[in-house]
């Protein structure tokens, strides 16, 4: 927004700072590291330094203060207040700090490093662009410096910054730091970290704090506020493949009709052909609206109304994409979940799972194996309790449309949730589709029994015993099997209300009229339709098909 519209009787000096501030790109890092590694102190001290903190928080820092560090403060009292407040009974889960300078501005994510907050880890980091792993420099890696790196991996974090502390108890010995490098190095060569700088620091004095220190002149980097400063972020976003879930249709008169959303990735320009998922219709970018007006282009994560030229029904969940660069579309795919709640991930229970701005219902169809996240050990499990971290295959009642988290944090995220008390049970990373996408040729046994979770069985009952085939169908249902009473198909007509009544989608080629006659006679006219093409079947599909995303249990969150 230009400044001259926030007042027009402006001091120019304060209209060049706020338009110099508007334009400074914004780093979101997290913070982890074991009890007593520095971290409070580290924050305190980059909080201090920054000047980005206020003078009756010093004041009442000064005041707690017992033991003197920095011009009569403790500065790791300017973030352990929240651990007074968690002695009165307080819960919080992610405690966020800002402050900014010349160069950027940052948001700091202070999340609780130990086993049992897991769970708050992930929530802290899902958007970082860095996280800083503290190392006290007399114990060297330990258990919990791995598993801080495995899931800030784990959650794609693409920068990560080993800070290597308490260096002034270990006399700032280069052997020191070079062996506490060299042994984390080994370390996340298992877990294909991309990117990693090592910085040796006090953070109690502030040696390579903010400046770097004369007491390490063997150490060549940056000082750790100047590689936050300078650390490149411009191409942690996806700008090449566009996503633009559709969270809103603004209808406000006859002559607009705009899809408002936020742009999970790639850019949009005016003119642009798409393609609207699921139904596969095309269409051209017809203007590019913003609060300030219409616009040429949108990149991610701006959020925009996009108008389209053609008037093609679309609603909340659908997503606009590049015809030449779909995502996947598919009911079953394999993730990572980490594990939120305090009753356990079982397999075949029925969540809403929330993905980009869908909300449908799913399944966790089969624990593959839990990751024991301080050895990276795979392990079989029929459960995931609290905090635990395992790779599951996930069944959705339609359709997602998603990208290998890896590849987009965005479109590869979800969350599930309990449909009935609306708590958020765990938070997923989509690995991979579960099915080969595109693949040619005719449906296979293995790929039904893939897409059903359960193999094929014929269940022969006692003659007459008709109640009892309907208690078993209800009781398999409700275990998540696909069922269905048959009682002597004789014929064409009866096989496709068999097929319609155990939910399937039925594909009939007619021998003849009399058979197109036939059917339309014994299904009911809002389950048939014609299709000359395999366009107009899978616009079909998505027109009549597609159940209504439920609003309750996940639109807030």
């Amino acid at each position: 927004m230009p400044v001259e519209r926030l007042s027009p009787d402006l001091n120019p000096d304060a209209a060049e700072w706020l338009e110099a501030t508007a334009q400074t790109e914004l780093l979101r890092f997290t913070t982890a590291g074991s009890v007593d590694d520095g971290k409070s102190t580290l924050i305190g001290r980059l909080l201090y330094d920054s000047k980005g903190v206020y003078e009756d928080q010093l004041a009442s820092v000064r005041k707690a203060t017992r033991n003197l560090s920095t011009n009569g403060l403790d500065l790791s009292l300017l973030t352990d207040g929240l651990r007074a407040e968690r002695e009165q009974g307080i819960t919080i889960d992610v405690a966020y700090r800002y402050f900014s300078t010349p160069r950027r501005k940052f948001i700091i994510a202070d999340t609780p490093g130990h086993e049992q907050y897991t769970r708050n880890m992930a929530t802290g980091a899902s958007t970082a662009n860095l996280a800083v792993i503290l190392i006290d420099a007399r114990y060297g890696v330990l258990p919990q410096s791995r598993r801080h790196a495995f899931l800030a991996t784990l959650l794609g974090i693409p920068h990560l910054v080993v800070a290597i502390n308490k260096m002034d108890l270990m006399e700032f010995r280069e052997d020191v730091f070079a062996r506490i490098r060299d042994e984390f190095g080994r370390f996340v060569a298992q877990i294909e970290a991309r990117d990693i700088t090592y910085i040796p620091i006090s953070a109690l004095d502030g040696d390579n704090v903010v400046n770097r220190s004369p007491r390490t002149p063997w150490y060549e980097g940056p000082a750790l506020l100047e590689h936050l400063e300078t650390v490149p972020i411009a191409r942690d976003l996806n700008l090449t493949d566009l996503r633009f879930p559709v969270q809103y249709v603004i209808r406000p008169n006859l002559d607009f009709r705009g899809f408002a959303g936020t742009l999970a990735s790639g850019v949009i320009h005016k003119g642009d052909a798409i393609t609207v998922l699921p139904s596969g219709r095309t269409s051209r970018v017809k203007s590019i609206v913003t609060w300030e007006g219409e616009i040429e282009e949108a990149f991610a994560p701006m959020s925009v109304a996009v108008c389209l030229e053609d008037e093609i029904d679309i609603s909340r969940g659908d997503m606009l994409a590049l015809p030449d660069n779909l995502p996947h579309a598919a009911r079953r795919f394999d993730a990572t979940v980490v594990w939120m709640n305090q009753k356990p991930l079982e397999p075949n229970r029925s969540y809403l799972i929330k993905q980009t701005t869908q909300v449908t219902q799913a399944r966790v169809r089969e624990i593959r194996y839990r990751i024991d996240v301080n050895t990276l050990e795979h392990q079989a499990a029929r459960r995931l309790e609290l905090n635990a971290i395992g790779v599951v295959s996930v069944e959705a009642q339609r359709p997602l449309l998603f990208d290998a988290y890896r590849k987009n944090r965005f479109t590869g995220s979800f969350i599930l949730i309990d449909p009935i008390t609306n708590e958020t049970m765990g938070a997923g990373m989509i690995l991979q589709a579960a099915t080969p996408q595109g693949a040619a040729g005719p449906v296979t046994d293995g790929e039904r029994r893939l897409a059903r979770g359960h193999a094929p069985l014929a269940i022969c009952l006692p003659p007459g015993q008709v109640e009892l085939a309907w208690l078993l169908e209800r009781r398999l249902f409700d275990h998540g099997y696909t069922v269905h009473v048959i009682r002597q198909p004789e014929s064409l007509r009866q096989a496709v209300r068999t097929a319609l009544g155990a939910g399937l989608i039925a594909i009939v080629a007619p021998a003849g009229p009399a058979d197109w006659e036939l059917l339309r006679q014994a299904v009911p006219a809002d389950q048939l339709v014609r299709a000359e093409n395999v366009q107009q079947g899978m616009e079909a599909v998505a027109r009549l098909s597609r159940p209504e995303a439920p609003l309750t249990g996940g639109e807030g969150i």
